[in-house]
């Protein structure tokens, strides 16, 4: 496969796509991940997705690299964390991933993520979505894994492939790639249906 563009920063997409053996430059775009009111979760996902996979083509300081760039696919992806209607970003600090997996201790969840492939003209949009269990977690564990993984960087205030993971998460529905932010093998058939 040849390389394509990733219009993130996530190390955890970048080690899927390694581990998919899928060839990929990174460009980080800057972009605002506020969405419209009225959006379902699964738009929500991909609008901010979209945001980002176009905010690459149009980054400035890159005009040598935007034919190229159109040359290769554009991978973005965004995850959210949906308990009942709430969506659950980032923590914003210690108190607030403590609060986050209390909410989300002893219930079962949505992660959805929002994907966008640009190439040559061509969208495409997808949302994949795992449904998440956790048992019910004692405040010393949630304390023991925010104090040691420090998960603010992730939505839902953890990670899947974390000690939390390991002990906390009772059931899982779909995808695991998915809930650690990208549904890769999905992603690898997009890629083969726009022949690249």
């Amino acid at each position: 496969m040849k390389e394509i563009i990733l219009a993130s920063g996530s190390p955890r997409r970048k080690e899927i796509l390694q581990w998919a053996n899928i060839p990929f430059a990174v460009k980080i775009p800057e972009t605002d991940e506020s969405h419209p009111p009225g959006l379902s979760p699964e738009q929500v996902a991909v609008h901010i997705a979209r945001n980002k996979a176009w905010a690459v083509n149009k980054m400035p300081g890159h005009k040598k690299a935007v034919t190229s760039l159109h040359s290769r696919p554009v991978l973005a992806a965004d995850t959210i964390v949906v308990l009942d209607d709430e969506i659950i970003g980032k923590p914003a600090d210690r108190n607030d991933a403590i609060t986050i997996l209390q909410k989300l201790s002893g219930k079962k969840h949505r992660v959805i993520t929002g994907v966008v492939i640009l190439y040559k003209g061509s969208e495409i949009v997808f949302a994949d979505i795992t449904e998440v269990e956790f048992y019910k977690l004692s405040i010393q564990q949630i304390e023991y894994y925010i104090d040691n993984y420090k998960p603010f960087d992730k939505a839902g205030a953890y990670a899947i492939q974390e000690w939390i993971g390991v002990v906390g998460i009772k059931s899982i529905n779909g995808d695991f790639y998915n809930v650690m932010g990208l549904p890769v093998s999905r992603v690898l058939i997009a890629l083969k249906e726009l022949e690249y």
